[in-house]
């Protein structure tokens, strides 16, 4: 995300009543929050003099430092496509599509994502041999996820 759309999305929340802004995509995750105003403690006099005035207060912004991107594995790597659930077989009692070690052809049904209801096949982008499934059995995936390693 480059630093003008960051600085403009702090001036956003900043100028807003939002309270906190989180965006996720594919270079990383930023989060800005906005924090509540921090009144000062007025300071304890004895005196008849007149109350001090409390300072103005300026709302800051926190923004979260991006995630580096975990080390991809040796391979060719199969990444989901969108956000959902993965599951390795066609229902809950059915073998599964692929197994580690078998050899796969592009455009086979490696895998479904279920999204909103709808079960999604996931083909095969390359054809080789499954070397890792890097995903559990009804495990929730984020969209560009690896789901396989192919070699």
């Amino acid at each position: 995300m480059d630093l003008r759309k960051l600085k403009t999305l702090i001036d956003l929340v900043s100028e807003s009543n939002v309270s906190e802004l989180e965006i996720t995509e594919a270079e990383g995750k930023v989060r800005i929050v906005k924090s509540a105003p921090v009144s000062a403690a007025a300071p304890v006099t004895y005196s008849m003099a007149p109350a001090p005035v409390a300072p103005s207060v300026v709302p800051a912004v926190e923004v979260a430092p991006t995630v580096a991107a975990p080390v991809e594995p040796v391979g060719h790597t199969v990444k989901s496509p969108m956000v959902g659930t993965f599951y390795r077989a066609s229902s809950p009692g059915a073998k599964p599509f692929v197994e580690i070690g078998d050899t796969i052809k592009e455009g086979e049904t490696i895998c479904i994502v279920e999204a909103m209801k709808i079960l999604n096949e996931i083909e095969a982008d390359k054809s080789g041999t499954v070397t890792k499934i890097l995903v559990d059995n009804g495990q929730a995936v984020e969209y560009g996820q690896p789901l396989y390693v192919i070699e």
